[in-house]
């Protein structure tokens, strides 16, 4: 583990919104010297507490104006290895996250599609025909705020 000061949470912050900043934007942003701000964004990045940069994709700009979050359980877990329902569920393009997790589903999916036609068309073709799938539970998502965290 790695001992932030303020301004280590500072740079976090900001390249949390945009993480394609510049050392030298860094710096003016926080009142330090471009050197100092690219110093520690590598002292960061050494640490790994930064591992790369992302891109933020508008997925409704792109025509995918839904979301669903689908909780996913298991028909039968010693018949379907998890590997196989992870790399059949993986080759799905409209699923963009899969979560393996503890509690009443096995798996949490990010799901994304056209509209709400389009994923009852993902949801019967190529969901519910996964190796091992048993109970399915869908939330839609109605509106999404995003939140500094623990660094904010």
């Amino acid at each position: 583990m790695i001992d932030l000061d303020d301004i280590d949470r500072a740079i976090l912050r900001e390249l949390g919104g945009n993480g394609a900043l510049s050392a030298g934007e860094l710096g003016r942003r926080l009142g330090i010297s471009q050197p100092a701000a690219w110093r520690r964004v590598r002292r960061l990045e050494e640490a790994r507490v930064l591992a790369g940069q992302r891109v933020e994709v508008d997925r409704e700009r792109l025509g995918f104006g839904v979301t669903v979050f689908l909780g996913v359980k298991l028909a039968t877990k010693g018949r379907v290895s998890l590997e196989d329902f992870e790399r059949a569920v993986t080759a799905i393009p409209e699923v963009q996250v899969v979560q393996h997790v503890l509690g009443l589903f096995d798996y949490r999916l990010r799901v994304v599609a056209r509209d709400i036609a389009d994923f009852e068309r993902v949801l019967r073709r190529r969901i519910m025909t996964l190796p091992g799938v048993g109970n399915v539970e869908a939330n839609v998502l109605l509106t999404e705020e995003r939140r500094p965290g623990p660094l904010g």
